[in-house]
């Protein structure tokens, strides 16, 4: 239904738009202090991958937007948890959120952990899960929007306003802050 109405394919859309804003993390880069020790641990994280390395970028490039745009709380909506916890407890006053599950306390300790999958949830419940990688959970999360009629969550408007106006290209009016994310990704 999103194709035909946007006429935007998002499976091909979506990666080809990571493929190309990734690479540009040395925007996070040179100015990773200045946005706190999230920003400074993600960016650790990506310098010490060997492996997958293209897939680890685009998780870093899509963990990283939240806090590059100056979100008050990313967690609120980018939540982990491990396989021995509950879904009751993972879930608990959960509006949206991309829950990635890592494995047992060892995963924890792991730099960076491992997660074993991700899964999504709307409203305390898990409505999709067994999904392979962030990216993947992203565009889901993107298409339940649409489909549901969910407005973004507070937490994460930004992120998903970069999402569907710059990566995606649908919408030319852009708010200030996603406007100068936009202008300092192109000079990059």
């Amino acid at each position: 239904e999103f194709e035909r109405i946007a006429a935007v394919n998002l499976k091909r859309q979506f990666p080809c738009a990571l493929d190309t804003y990734a690479p540009k993390l040395k925007l996070y880069k040179c100015r990773g202090t200045g946005y706190g020790e999230n920003m400074q641990t993600l960016l650790d994280e990506l310098d010490g991958q060997t492996s997958d390395i293209v897939m680890h970028r685009k998780t870093v490039a899509l963990k990283g937007l939240p806090l590059f745009l100056r979100v008050v709380d990313p967690k609120a909506v980018l939540r982990t948890c491990l396989t021995t916890d509950t879904e009751e407890k993972c879930t608990k006053d959960v509006k949206v959120a991309i829950l990635t599950v890592l494995e047992d306390d060892r995963g924890v300790q792991c730099s960076p952990p491992d997660a074993v999958n991700f899964a999504i949830v709307l409203e305390e419940n898990v409505v999709v899960e067994g999904i392979s990688d962030l990216p993947s959970a992203f565009l889901l999360l993107f298409r339940l929007f649409y489909a549901l009629n969910i407005e973004y969550p507070k937490e994460m408007k930004y992120s998903f306003e970069v999402i569907q106006k710059v990566f995606l290209g649908l919408g030319t009016t852009l708010s200030a802050r996603v406007r100068c994310f936009k202008n300092k990704l192109l000079m990059s």
